[in-house]
């Protein structure tokens, strides 16, 4: 690959600014970053005062790079932002008022045999009981019917915006360029006609040139090149329940909380904010787009979430509220809202060159588990940007093709690590008032 070339890369979210670095780290002398705002970028999937980081993976690959990411996570470059902490992980059995992800206790058991694999120790908790020996502070009756638990303490938690904010920062440093705004706010492709890329337009006529392009646009990803079913972009519910100092301090030791059955979890209060933080990693909603004929999150400039939910995403997260802080339930959250994956069928990232276009390499595909590889994911996207990765991680993150006439119903099965009801579209009337929410954040963007 050139060095010289110049290297023009669509969003400044964990796998766009990861990117951007690496490549300055190995001598590229022109890179630069696209975003309609500054990183960390509001409503992006990178941005949010906290995020999970484990290895507990029933994938052996994801577990080996988590365990590599993990150990950056304690040096200097990352410490400032990180908490460690160990994650509980439940499982339990359905019931019709809570329906649950079959899958659940194989992919429990798959990643307890990954970590064994990797001599990496993990500590059994048997029951309700066992765990309340543990950790008294939960109050409720946690996963059950049907409990069954494990917990590894080389686990914790980011908080994503300043870490992003500090990489943002060691990007600058390194020499990377950044034009964000309605210039940076990439709205499509000027091609050549053999198919390769020769600029991108933003959303105030700005024209960009460059030799590569590099898309890290998450789950805006679809909408902007042809994604032939190998993606979707799907909303998850996160809720933020504020407490008192004196309640920070009472359960600052608690573990993250995380039921795979049911998807909820919940992390230790965010000593910053106060908030104690809980979401569902589930099969989301999806918000079909008439004009892009896909799933897209909607507004596309905006000062943070909008405080928004659908009404059973709301009663999922009481629900698993309930089952660990039953006394906290009747304080309701001090707002909400909905984080957008872009998931892919298998729940791989997508790393490749994208098949219509030789010079446009799509980094996309976090699947709601990319985050925690914050130390190392420049290292992965700009080893298959240059093909220099092994063969089987360049062929776990190829462009998938195979999927392009599958069903969408049918071809988003996962990892086996979602859990809950199956994914939905949003109602008209949830797409309206969700779209009011966001007009509602966007003019407070301009106050």
């Amino acid at each position: 690959m050139d060095k010289s070339a110049r290297i023009v890369i669509v969003g400044a979210g964990a796998f766009g600014l990861g990117t951007a670095l690496r490549l300055k780290e190995e001598g590229y002398t022109s890179v630069t970053v696209l975003d309609r705002s500054m990183p960390p970028v509001p409503d992006g999937s990178s941005n949010d005062i906290s995020r999970i980081i484990r290895f507990d993976y029933g994938d052996a690959v994801y577990a080996r790079i988590a365990k590599e990411a993990f150990d950056l996570w304690k040096t200097p470059e990352f410490s400032d932002a990180f908490y460690q902490t160990p994650c509980l992980w439940v499982c339990q059995d359905g019931t019709p008022e809570q329906p649950v992800q079959p899958r659940a206790q194989e992919y429990s058991a798959k990643t307890k045999r990954v970590l064994t694999e990797m001599g990496q120790p993990w500590h059994a908790v048997r029951s309700v009981e066992e765990a309340k020996v543990l950790w008294p502070k939960f109050t409720g009756k946690l996963a059950t019917p049907g409990f069954d638990g494990f917990y590894n303490t080389s686990a914790g938690w980011a908080d994503a915006g300043k870490a992003i904010g500090r990489l943002a920062s060691r990007c600058v440093a390194a020499g990377v360029s950044f034009i964000t705004g309605p210039s940076g706010q990439v709205e499509e492709f000027e091609k050549n006609q053999d198919g390769t890329i020769k600029a991108v337009r933003t959303a105030n006529g700005n024209r960009v040139d460059g030799d590569q392009f590099i898309v890290a646009t998450g789950a805006w990803t679809s909408s902007l090149v042809p994604a032939w079913n190998s993606m979707l972009a799907a909303g998850q519910v996160v809720g933020y329940l504020k407490l008192t100092p004196e309640e920070v301090a009472e359960l600052k030791d608690i573990p993250i909380y995380f039921n795979f059955s049911t998807g909820f979890f919940c992390f230790p209060p965010h000593d910053g904010t106060g908030y104690l933080k809980v979401a569902i990693h589930g099969f989301g909603y999806t918000q079909q787009s008439a004009k892009a004929g896909v799933s897209a999150p909607g507004a596309s400039a905006v000062a943070s979430r909008a405080n928004f939910i659908p009404e059973d995403g709301m009663k999922r997260l009481l629900a698993g509220m309930k089952d660990i802080f039953p006394n906290l339930v009747s304080r309701g959250f001090e707002r909400v809202g909905i984080c957008w994956y872009n998931d892919t069928p298998t729940g791989d990232f997508i790393f490749d060159f994208h098949p219509e276009h030789k010079n446009l390499f799509i980094a996309t595909g976090g699947s709601g588990h990319a985050f925690k590889f914050l130390p190392v994911i420049g290292k992965y996207i700009v080893g298959s940007f240059q093909q220099s990765l092994p063969h089987d991680l360049l062929k776990k993150w190829k462009f998938p093709t195979q999927f392009k006439e599958a069903f969408q119903g049918d071809a988003f099965a996962g990892d086996g690590s979602r859990g809950g009801p199956e994914r939905r579209e949003l109602t008209n009337n949830e797409r309206s008032t969700f779209g009011v929410a966001l007009r509602a954040s966007a003019r407070q963007s301009k106050i």
